[in-house]
C-alpha cells in the first residue's frame, strides 16, 4: 500500500476498492450491482470503481484521504459471480459501512449508492439489482405509517384480499361525475376506489372540488352497505405547501387514506408518511415512473430495490405487479417483490431475484397493490400468485362492465368470494378456476356477463426482467 499516497491516478482495485477477503459485517449495507464493463475493462477494476465512485473516490489520488480513517469509509466490492448466459455482466457485491450515511434518510442513502455511479465512463451499463439493509439502518427509519395488520383493523376486512378500481377515464371527468363512479363500484361492493397518478388539480377539475364529491360518495356508499369504504385521494402537488393544504383537507373530510406518487420524490414521501402516521391516514403510493429505471434488465434500478426504500420511506400500500395483467410482471420477480414488502424475514433465493437475505427488524409490512389490465375472470390466478394481502384493482375491469359500473363491482367481489371460499374449502382453485366461476356465475348474472366479456382475454407478452436462474427439475 506504499504506493497509494502516489500522486496521480491510480487503478481503483489498488486503491483498495477491491477486497475479496473482506468479510461484510453484521451493520453493513450491502448491494449487488449489475455490471457490464466496457471492452478492456477488467471485472475487479469496473467493480472496485462502483465501490469507489459510490463511497469516497474521485479520479485521482487526494492527499486529504489522509485526514481520514480512509479504509473505515472506503466501500469494498468483496465478490465478482459472471451472469449466466451474459458473458460480459456481472454481479459486484459491495459493502458500505452504516457511518457513510445519515440515519433516516432515503434521500442521502440514494445519493451515495445510485448519485453518480451511473453515468460512469468504464461502464457500459450498471443496474442495482438487490440491497440488504442492515437492522442497525432499517431502526433509524419509522417504516410504514401503520402497515398490513393496522390497515384491516381500520378497515375491519379480513380474510380475503381487498378490492378497489381507478376512476376511468382517469383524466376529463367533470368532479360531479368523477364522485359518481366512485359511489357506483363502492356501493357495488369495492373496498376502494382511486384517483390515478396524473389526476392532481386540472382545469376540468379542480382537487378540492374532486374531494368533496368523492367523500360525499364515499359516505353514501358506506351508508348504503354498512361497510367501511375508501377513495384514494391524491395529495400530490407541486410543493410540499401545497400537498399539506390537500391532506389536511382529506383528513377533515374524513377520509381513511390518501395517495401520492413517486414522482414526488424519496424526501416528499417519507414527509407526507410521517403525516399519515400522526394523523391516523392510510398512505398508498402510485409507483409512477418507476418504469423508467426499473425495467431494462441491464440498466437501472430494480423495482426489489424500490419496494425496500418505499417500505423504509413509510408508505402504507405500493403498486408492486399482477403478473397477469398488461404491465411488466415476471411471475417469480413479482414474488419476490411481493415478500419484500410482506414479510419480516426474506430468504435470499436467486429464482426470485433475491440476492440476500432481509430481516425487516419487526417493520411493518406494506400492502403490494396490483393493477392494470386484470377482470374478473383471473381471480383464481391472482388469488394464487398474490395471495391474501393484497389491493386488487379492476379499473377497466369494473368501469367497463356492459351493465355498469355497480354491476362490475359485483361481479369482481362475486369472484372474489367465491375463489376465496373454494380455498378455504381446501379445493385446488388455481387448477378448478374456471369451473369455480362458472359456476358462480349461474347465481350472478353480473359475474356472468363479466366473463363473457372478458374471459378470453390475456397479456401474452415476454417479460423484459426475469431471473437470471430458473429451479432446477426434480426427478
Amino acid at each position: 500500500m506504499s504506493d497509494r499516497w502516489n500522486a496521480g491516478v491510480i487503478p481503483y482495485a489498488e486503491m483498495g476498492y477491491w477486497q475479496p477477503d473482506y468479510q461484510p459485517k453484521p451493520s453493513d449495507i450491502l448491494c449487488a450491482f449489475r455490471i457490464s464493463p466496457q471492452p478492456g475493462v477488467p471485472p475487479e477494476e469496473a467493480g472496485a470503481a462502483v465501490a469507489g465512485e459510490s463511497s469516497t473516490a474521485t479520479w485521482t489520488v487526494v492527499w486529504t484521504d489522509r485526514l481520514t480513517a480512509y479504509e473505515h469509509y472506503q466501500a469494498k466490492c468483496y465478490r465478482l459471480e459472471a451472469v449466466p448466459g451474459a458473458p460480459d455482466q456481472f454481479i459486484a457485491y459491495i459493502a458500505y459501512d452504516i457511518d457513510l450515511f445519515e440515519e433516516g434518510s432515503i434521500a442521502n442513502l440514494t445519493s451515495s449508492i445510485i448519485g453518480n455511479v451511473f453515468g460512469f465512463k468504464a461502464l457500459r451499463a450498471l443496474r442495482l439489482e438487490d440491497m440488504r439493509i442492515s437492522p442497525h439502518y432499517l431502526k433509524s427509519f419509522q417504516g410504514p405509517a401503520h402497515g398490513i395488520v393496522m390497515e384491516r383493523e381500520y378497515l375491519s376486512k379480513y380474510g380475503r384480499p381487498l378490492l378497489g378500481a381507478t376512476t376511468k377515464p382517469k383524466l376529463g371527468l367533470s368532479a360531479r361525475n368523477y364522485g359518481r363512479v366512485v359511489f357506483e363500484a363502492l356501493r357495488g361492493g369495492l373496498d376502494f376506489t382511486k384517483d390515478d397518478e396524473n389526476i392532481n388539480s386540472q382545469p376540468f377539475m379542480r382537487w378540492r372540488d374532486r374531494y368533496l364529491y368523492c367523500m360525499e360518495a364515499v359516505n353514501r356508499a358506506q351508508a348504503e352497505t354498512g361497510e367501511i369504504k375508501g377513495h384514494y385521494l391524491n395529495v400530490t402537488a407541486a410543493t410540499m405547501e401545497d400537498m399539506y393544504e390537500r391532506a389536511e383537507f382529506a383528513r377533515e373530510l374524513g377520509t381513511v387514506v390518501v395517495m401520492v406518487d413517486l414522482t414526488i420524490g424519496y424526501t416528499a414521501i417519507q414527509s407526507m408518511a410521517k403525516w399519515a402516521r400522526r394523523n391516523g391516514v392510510i398512505l398508498h403510493l402510485h409507483r409512477a415512473g418507476h418504469g423508467t429505471y426499473t425495467r431494462q434488465k441491464n440498466h437501472g434500478v430494480s423495482f426489489r430495490v424500490i419496494a425496500k426504500w418505499m417500505r423504509m420511506a413509510g408508505v402504507d400500500h405500493i403498486h408492486a405487479g399482477t403478473v397477469v395483467g398488461k404491465l411488466e410482471g415476471d411471475p417469480n420477480i413479482v414474488a419476490g417483490f411481493y415478500d419484500t414488502l410482506r414479510l419480516d424475514h426474506v430468504a435470499a433465493d436467486p429464482v426470485k431475484g433475491l440476492y440476500f437475505d432481509q430481516d425487516w427488524a419487526s417493520m411493518p409490512g406494506t400492502m403490494p397493490v396490483a393493477s392494470g389490465g386484470i377482470h374478473a375472470g383471473q381471480m383464481h390466478q391472482l388469488l394464487h400468485y398474490l395471495g391474501e394481502d393484497v389491493v386488487l384493482q379492476f379499473g377497466g375491469g369494473t368501469i367497463g362492465h356492459p351493465m355498469g359500473i355497480a354491476a362490475g363491482a359485483t361481479a369482481n367481489r362475486v369472484a372474489l368470494e367465491a375463489m376465496v371460499k373454494a380455498r378455504n374449502e381446501g379445493r385446488d382453485y388455481f387448477a378448478e378456476g374456471d369451473d369455480i366461476l362458472r359456476a358462480a356465475a349461474k347465481k350472478s348474472r353480473e359475474l356472468d356477463v363479466a366473463l363473457a366479456t372478458w374471459g378470453d382475454i390475456t397479456f401474452t407478452y415476454a417479460s423484459t426482467d426475469t431471473p437470471d436462474v430458473m429451479p432446477t427439475p426434480t426427478i
